[in-house]
């Protein structure tokens, strides 16, 4: 064993211990094992930046996870991948090749895609980088990418699978439309956004030259150009003389009819609507029933064409402010109401969505959806969500779910498998082009990028092979970890893929977490530039005080809020326990593994450790297999800050020293046994410190990582020898308490009077008095049944005994007095500063609230002490 560093350095000790783990493979699944497997996929970030604090968070619970699992004795598969993320990557990709001057459509397809996946490489680095400085357990061998070849061929199958059951389809819908992507999007890419608005109210006068007209308030203006109706409610009596009769639409005068269509409102603004088909996914509805034409008035970029009359040319916007200004003038638009509404935007873009008509591919979602919501009815197949109020959540979708638009204007991504002939238009969907590709043409659209995620759990394990070795052995696989934000996204559609598909669910559990909030609550973003860069923090305080504060100060579902003063505080909380192991270490001289011998006779001290070691582990194990880590981490905190650093290795000092080399042995066994089993609840969360304090005690295998839990020994479980510890702490933990209240110090020796009401409690007294000795620094120790009580003397009552100390050895009674004269003094200056502040009432009124408030607790806190000084004086004086 070489000698510990006598200052905790992260930076040296995580320098290159990763790469010693990869070097050992102690991260590789072996599919041949007779274990049991234990799998979590990596939710694969995408290949368009760094890894944010959020990431880290994900990745931190998943390897914690894998890393429990591992020490648990089992095969643990943590599989690494990446999301090629279409639209995003596409955008920027596009965009670094705008600085030089160069468009997609001026590299053609083929060499676009080329510098995409120069992109992905040099992405794909810096995330496996940064994987590396977060020490995440992956398994590199059977890393994944959602555009790989394989993971193509699943996707490709499951396209053509679903296209030949009918539950993929082309056809004309309403959709999403990107206009700056020029790209469909699926309802959950849109972001609503409260903008300011107005409905413009105009007139639709009828055809008859009646000059009646009838009332149309509209947010969108510029799609007039697509109107082919006017509808009311049939049952509407204010309207039953216009339905069959026609009105002319502004600008164009064109003659469009007024339909009856229970859609409408009555009580909603006039309960007139204008009908637009091609731009409104209820319009569209409404004209399927009645028959009615659908034109398109603008282009792909939301430039409005030729059916905009005068208009063609003029982007979406600027059609409608030129519009509207022309219709105020002709006296058409009568009124403007301004008002706030949501609008929906790109997730990607950041650009209003236009609902656009467009021939597109869907996937109907009823069958999946029903599917997915019955196997939840099962206990033994269902996907366990924690917390449990979030499969709600994913109910609520699945039961309002819409058909699913999967196609996208896009180059990067898997293009759809379908071929249109060139002559006769024929579609041919299949797992290779036709035989006669040269007469057809393929389809230039590629696959949302949701579609190939969405198989993520299966695909990456060689699916659609089901005879492949990692298949059968790690799927299902057993827990996903992510967001609340994605459930959407993400887990519902890997739900309803993976038992379509497989037959069974992707993952047994599924933990959801929240989001990582910055210092004062708020959602971190670009815009307000509060994000945290996990490498930077790591850089600072390295990756183990990191990966602790992630994994510790938020419960499941809930969100997380960065604080710097506890990455700090989980700092000073490694510090401690690499003193502790130092110490330990240092103390073993030439103890080894070998040596660990708990079979000897122990002492009151060795058997409580060992007993509250017990209760820790099985505490631990409960609460880590409920994805509870911040209890857990809470229960191993007060074990070792507590038990173990504050009150054993104390307590080891005296047998250390002893000359019994027996005594000495069994010591070193307990503080290695225990160091050892405390280093494997550790090592999930702190992985890197763990397993450098680990090569420096005594130990079996190679690595902490793939060593074996600790276990919980019933031969080492003594209670009652605990509850009898717990007795002499709490005596000292009293006496320490009397010397703190006045001011003695505990250099000072003084005479301890200890009265016993039981015979009992004497020999626990008496068992325990080594410990009396040390700790509570008496002259004379008296432990009695009866016992000369004087005035002087301070009491304390515990179960079953009374305290004893005479005040008058601890102090100077007439000098204390004195001391506490001036501090009642100076408490009393601080009290009237503060009631003249909080009496002034423009000071009260006209301060900030937070200055007054910060003040009323200001004198609390003095008048709490004033009284407490007081109360101390006048017991002196009584004496």
């Amino acid at each position: 064993m070489s000698e510990m560093s006598t200052k905790y350095n992260p930076q040296e000790i995580e320098k290159n211990r990763y790469s010693w783990w990869l070097e050992k493979e102690v991260f590789k699944a072996d599919n041949k094992s007779k274990k049991n497997p234990y799998t979590i996929v990596i939710p694969p970030p995408n290949v368009t930046g760094k890894l944010h604090i959020g990431h880290a968070w994900d990745t931190t619970l998943q390897d914690m996870l894998t890393r429990y699992k591992r020490l648990k004795g089992f095969d643990v598969l943590y599989l690494p991948g990446m999301d090629h993320a279409g639209i995003s990557t596409q955008a920027k990709v596009e965009e670094k090749l705008r600085k030089s001057g160069i468009l997609r459509h001026d590299l053609g397809r083929e060499k676009f895609l080329e510098k995409a996946w120069e992109w992905k490489e040099e992405y794909a680095s810096y995330i496996r980088e940064q994987w590396t400085k977060l020490g995440l357990g992956l398994d590199y061998s059977r890393e994944r990418f959602t555009l790989d070849e394989g993971l193509n061929k699943a996707v490709t199958k499951i396209f053509v699978d679903h296209y030949n059951r009918g539950i993929i389809y082309r056809g004309e819908r309403i959709i999403n439309w990107d206009p700056v992507q020029r790209t469909a999007l699926s309802n959950i890419e849109v972001i609503y956004k409260d903008v300011e608005g107005a409905f413009y109210h105009l007139k639709y006068f009828l055809a008859d030259g009646s000059g009646d007209y009838l009332e149309i308030a509209t947010t969108r203006p510029e799609t007039l150009f697509g109107d082919t109706a006017v509808a009311v409610h049939p049952k509407d009596e204010r309207y039953q003389k216009y339905i069959g009769k026609t009105v002319l639409l502004p600008v164009t005068n064109k003659e469009i009819p007024v339909i009856a269509d229970e859609y409408v409102e009555m009580d909603f603004g006039s309960g007139v609507v204008k009908i637009t088909p091609a731009h409104d996914p209820n319009d569209f509805e409404v004209g399927n029933r009645h028959n009615l034409e659908r034109i398109i008035v603008m282009d792909e970029s939301a430039v409005m064409n030729e059916h905009a009359d005068k208009y063609a040319g003029l982007d979406r916007f600027s059609c409608r402010k030129q519009l509207i200004a022309d219709l105020q003038e002709s006296g058409i638009c009568f009124k403007i109401e301004k008002h706030i509404h949501s609008v929906g935007h790109s997730e990607r873009s950041g650009a209003v969505v236009e609902p656009y008509l467009s021939k597109q591919w869907f996937v109907a979602m009823k069958y999946l959806a029903d599917k997915a919501l019955e196997n939840q009815k099962n206990e033994n197949t269902k996907v366990n969500f924690y917390p449990n109020r979030f499969e709600g959540t994913f109910a609520n979708w699945m039961e309002n779910i819409q058909d699913w638009c999967i196609s996208r204007q896009l180059w990067w991504g898997h293009r759809i498998p379908a071929w249109y002939h060139n002559e006769t238009g024929e579609v041919y969907v299949g797992l290779t082009p036709p035989k006669d590709i040269e007469n057809y043409t393929q389809d230039e659209d590629v696959l949302d990028t949701w579609f190939s995620s969405a198989l993520w759990p299966f695909s990456t394990l060689d699916w659609p092979n089901e005879e492949a070795e990692d298949f059968k052995r790690y799927y299902p696989t057993d827990c996903l970890v992510t967001g609340y934000d994605i459930i959407f996204f993400w887990v519902s559609r890997m739900i309803f893929q993976g038992l379509d598909f497989t037959g069974k669910r992707p993952f047994k559990d599924t933990l959801i977490h929240g989001l990582v909030r910055d210092e004062q609550g708020r959602k971190m973003s670009k815009s307000l530039g509060n994000g945290v860069d996990p490498m930077e923090v790591i850089e600072k305080y390295g990756a183990d005080s990191l990966r602790y504060f992630l994994a510790t100060n938020s419960t499941p579902g809930q969100d997380l809020r960065y604080s710097t003063e506890k990455i700090e505080a989980s700092w000073n909380y490694i510090n401690k326990i690499w003193n502790a192991s130092r110490f330990v270490i240092m103390n073993l001289e030439d103890f080894k593994y070998e040596d660990i011998d708990l079979s000897r006779e122990k002492t009151l001290a060795d058997k409580y450790i060992l007993t509250k070691l017990a209760h820790t582990i099985s505490d631990y194990e409960r609460l880590f297999e409920k994805y509870e880590f911040g209890e857990a981490s809470r229960i191993l905190y007060n074990f070792i800050w507590e038990e173990f650093c504050s009150w054993y290795i104390e307590i080891a000092k005296i047998s250390l020293n002893s000359q019994d080399e027996k005594v000495k042995n069994t010591t070193k066994s307990v503080l290695v046994y225990v160091l050892d089993a405390s280093l494997k609840m550790l090592h999930p969360f702190m992985p890197f410190v763990t397993e450098e304090i680990w090569q420096h005690i005594p130990h079996t295998g190679e690595s902490i990582v793939t060593s074996q839990f600790a276990e919980v020994k019933e031969e080492l479980i003594f209670e009652k020898e605990k509850a009898d510890m717990q007795l002499i702490q709490d005596l000292i933990t009293a006496v320490r308490n009397i010397r703190s209240e006045v001011n003695a110090p505990m250099s000072r020796e003084i005479p301890i009077k200890i009265k016993y009401l039981n015979e009992e409690i004497k020999d626990i007294l008496l068992s325990g008095s080594v410990y009396l000795e040390k700790f509570a620094k008496p002259s004379e120790l008296i432990i009695e049944k009866e016992i000369n009580i004087l005035e002087t003397d301070i009491s304390r009552i515990l179960p079953n005994l009374e305290i004893y100390v005479s005040l008058a050895d601890l102090i100077d009674i007439d000098k204390e007095k004195e001391r506490l004269e001036k501090e009642l003094e100076k408490l009393q200056k601080e009290l009237d500063l503060v009631n003249k502040k909080l009496s002034n009432e423009k000071f009260v009124s006209s301060a900030p609230e937070a200055v007054v408030n910060k003040e009323k607790e200001k004198q609390i806190m003095y008048q709490e002490q004033f009284n407490t000084v007081k109360e101390r004086i006048l017991s002196l004086n009584n004496l």
